[in-house]
């Protein structure tokens, strides 16, 4: 009872520590309102509408996709919501931004076309809506960059815990392998099987996470090395706990420190790799949203689409600082020093 009133009042203080950095605070409200919007973009940018009443009948096209035969329309095989023939008797409710991530403005003359009140941030040099591209492109730069810090740290902890708990011939053929690997120029490895096989988000966040275990396993190696030798560990050993046990309940909750306190940084720098892969055409396949492709249109049209390089830039910029913020608040928390 006592040791877990000692553990409730460390984690109380930690969450002060946290919350007494402001920024670091801030920064985590503000990157879970931008994923809320970017996860439900289907709300807030798209070409079809959230409801549409219709001579009686009531649709939701962004929950089911319609048959032209229910509209009545028989030249074409897809439905133009933006001229269908309303009644005044039928009503229709459109996202904020009328603009999916892959559909064309064909109404200016010429692409990429500057920011209008069509579109707020400019199109893309296909006319596709800057906004859209940069709302619905988050998702995946977050799942990306998730995906890959939980999927490095299980690969990296459980190395890394390996070699420290056990020691001897098992750490000594893992430390070499580590350092085998560690020599690998990681980016042109990865660039190189992205260029064999046809990129995808599941083949980059799989890739990624082969190649970038590496530094948290070290870390972890260094923690368990530590613990093991500690009072707790030799009195779980003395009551007869079992190797499993004393691996996942006692050593590794002490040892998590590194993981809490790279991990906004290592989600950081998973935003900032799948934006550079983007860019250079090793990442998401076209016509994925993706900011580093936009980056990439920018370059090529950087006499007359400034508002390519300036708006994905600015929400670059913004969500790496969040999560830098987030990550100093973070290693506030963690240390002692500072949460006293």
């Amino acid at each position: 009872m006592i040791e877990k009133r000692i553990k409730n009042e460390e984690t109380l203080k930690k969450y002060k520590a946290f919350k007494n950095h402001k920024a670091g605070y801030a920064s985590v409200w503000l990157i879970a309102i931008l994923c809320f919007f970017s996860f439900t973009a289907e709300f807030w940018a798209n070409s079809k509408p959230i409801y549409l009443s219709y001579k009686g009948e009531s649709y939701f096209p962004i929950f089911k996709d319609y048959s032209v035969k229910e509209f009545g329309i028989t030249d074409s095989l897809a439905i133009d919501y933006r001229n269908l023939e309303l009644s005044q008797d039928d009503s229709i409710l459109w996202p904020i931004v009328e603009w999916d991530p892959y559909e064309s403005n064909k109404e200016v003359d010429e692409y990429p076309a500057p920011p209008s009140a069509s579109n707020l941030m400019g199109t893309d040099d296909r006319g596709r809506d800057v906004f859209a591209r940069l709302l619905y492109g988050l998702r995946y730069s977050i799942a990306y960059a998730v995906c890959v810090w939980i999927l490095t740290f299980i690969i990296g902890t459980l190395v890394g815990g390996f070699q420290g708990f056990y020691g001897g011939w098992i750490d000594l053929f893992g430390q070499r392998l580590t350092e085998i690997l560690s020599t690998v120029p990681y980016l042109f490895l990865l660039i190189i099987l992205i260029a064999v096989f046809e990129p995808s988000l599941t083949l980059l966040i799989v890739i990624t996470s082969a190649l970038g275990w590496i530094s948290i396993s070290m870390y972890m190696r260094a923690e368990f090395l530590k613990n093991r030798k500690r009072e707790y560990v030799e009195a779980a050993r003395s009551i007869g706990a079992s190797n499993t046990r004393i691996f996942l309940r006692h050593i590794l909750p002490n040892s998590l420190a590194p993981i809490i306190t790279f991990s906004p940084f290592v989600i950081a720098g998973g935003i900032s790799s799948l934006a550079a892969l983007d860019y250079l055409g090793f990442g998401l396949t076209p016509p994925t949203p993706s900011w580093g492709e936009l980056l990439a249109q920018a370059q090529k049209n950087f006499t007359i689409g400034w508002w390519l390089a300036f708006y994905p830039s600015i929400a670059l910029f913004a969500v790496l600082t969040m999560f830098n913020f987030i990550g100093e608040a973070v290693r506030d928390a963690m240390d002692p020093h500072k949460r006293t």
